[in-house]
């Protein structure tokens, strides 16, 4: 499994009811089936996907996370995961907000695009950075709300996000003592558990 996938279900608690949006070929939902007896649902739109899920034994429903989660009853989940994908969605704000009217809590990774090399490549080369984290042209980028570790902290601020949990790593998935001190510096993707607002 892949090393964000491992961070995320280390988070998960056994037996949880567990919406995984964007989920891919389903390989966190498998995982988290056999290993804490999770009762999980995936969101995903790609046709072969949504194919690999059903063959692991995944449950997969096809919806465009674009068009809201209006088909979910109020608390219907203990945890909603959207790993790298809240920057490619139109109203990510919007979207938190339903995450946490149907889940208990939610699990949210994405880039940082206020990592150094970014902040270095534009300002040396004066182009939009493409990297490893940030493998797109500005022209074909998926990712159409790019946004830094602190712009994150100031939406749930404003909108009243619990932060229950913050972890940042590098490019690897590795948490080091830097990334710590500087996370909105140094840290490549971070991994924010919120809360329902108070």
């Amino acid at each position: 499994m892949r090393a964000d996938l491992a961070i995320i279900a280390d988070l998960i608690n056994r037996g949880a009811r567990v919406l995984d949006l964007g989920c891919g070929e389903g390989d966190l939902l498998a995982h988290l089936k056999t290993d804490k007896a999770v009762n999980g649902y995936g969101l995903e739109i790609d046709a072969d996907n949504i194919t690999t899920c059903v063959n692991k034994g995944v449950n997969v429903i096809e919806q465009d996370l674009d068009s809201g989660l209006d088909n979910f009853a109020d608390g219907s989940f203990d945890m909603v995961v959207m790993t790298e994908t809240l920057q490619s969605v139109q109203a990510p704000d919007q979207l938190l907000e339903e995450m946490l009217r149907i889940g208990r809590e939610c699990i949210v990774t994405f880039p940082n695009f206020a990592y150094w090399r970014c902040r270095v490549h534009l300002a040396l080369k004066g182009r939009m950075p493409v990297s490893e984290h940030l493998p797109h042209s500005w022209y074909d980028t998926p990712n159409i709300h790019l946004c830094t570790f602190r712009d994150f902290e100031k939406l749930c601020q404003t909108r009243g996000f619990e932060i229950i949990e913050r972890f940042v790593v590098d490019a690897e998935h590795i948490n080091r003592p830097m990334i710590n001190r500087f996370p909105n510096f140094f840290g490549t993707f971070a991994f924010y558990r919120l809360g329902r607002p108070h």
